[in-house]
């Protein structure tokens, strides 16, 4: 173990040795472009491939140099390593509060994933992020434990021009129906030719809603609070998230407008 924390820290130490290794792990290079490619001195780079030869990373081929197989094992290694720890600074504030049991795809997935954080003067930030992407999709699809007059009115004022689906537990329904105005723009909402309200009977643990190809969640902590928006493209969480739907929706019954008559 002490060898291989020693290798690795070999690497850390030094952008150029990862620079350098990875542009190798790519395709051949010269010693000239891999100066002007990272910008290290020709001393820095010999120093650098004379260690590299020593452990076998790379090897001389025509004019240049290339990643022998186990170099290139090195490199994709040391990059999903650094691929792991960038998510994972991304996630630290938020990770106590994500639904990682009902969020079965690889965390990973969310690298270079948006985050929208409430702040002072913003405090309603994520919400109104979501709200904003909703008003300008064409498609939206939701399902989630609750449905906020907000994003209930963005979905009404958007109907014949956008598809709009959700499923949303017993609860989510009877707090919109409990409001008389609530329950009014909800009526005209499934009323509509472009929108289905499905209710599902059972717990809902996420907030998740995917509009046209971003999947957002929002977090809250036990209190309700809440404490981001995570909007990702990646097709593994895009997958995931449309699974979801599927099996929700699949277990759910029509909300009809008739029900919500007074």
């Amino acid at each position: 173990m002490d060898a291989t924390l020693d290798e690795i820290e070999f690497l850390a130490l030094s952008s150029n040795r990862i620079a350098v290794l990875e542009r190798l792990a790519a395709e051949k290079h010269t010693r000239s472009e891999l100066a002007e490619a990272t910008g290290a001195s020709q001393a820095t780079l010999g120093r650098i491939l004379g260690d590299f030869e020593d452990r076998k990373w790379v090897r001389r081929e025509g004019g240049g140099y290339v990643a022998t197989a186990t170099g290139t094992l090195v490199a994709e290694g040391f990059r999903d390593l650094v691929d792991v720890l960038d998510t994972e600074r991304e996630l630290r504030d938020i990770a106590e509060y994500l639904p990682t049991d009902a969020m079965d795809f690889d965390l990973r997935h969310l690298a270079g994933a948006t985050i929208t954080r409430p702040t002072q003067t913003r405090p309603n930030a994520p919400l109104q992020h979501l709200l904003t992407l909703m008003d300008g999709a064409d498609e939206v699809t939701a399902f989630s434990h609750t449905l906020n007059d907000q994003s209930l009115r963005v979905a009404a004022d958007r109907t014949g021009d956008q598809r709009f689906r959700a499923v949303l537990p017993q609860s989510a329904i009877d707090a919109l129906v409990g409001d008389e105005a609530l329950r009014d723009r909800l009526r005209d909402l499934v009323a509509a030719e472009t929108a289905s309200v499905r209710v599902y009977d059972g717990e809902i643990p996420l907030a998740v809603t995917i509009v046209d190809d971003v999947v957002n969640l929002l977090v809250r902590d036990r209190r309700g609070v809440l404490r981001a928006a995570v909007d990702s493209e990646h097709p593994a969480v895009r997958a995931w998230a449309e699974t979801q739907f599927e099996r929700y929706h699949a277990d759910s019954t029509p909300l009809s407008a008739g029900s919500l008559s007074p």
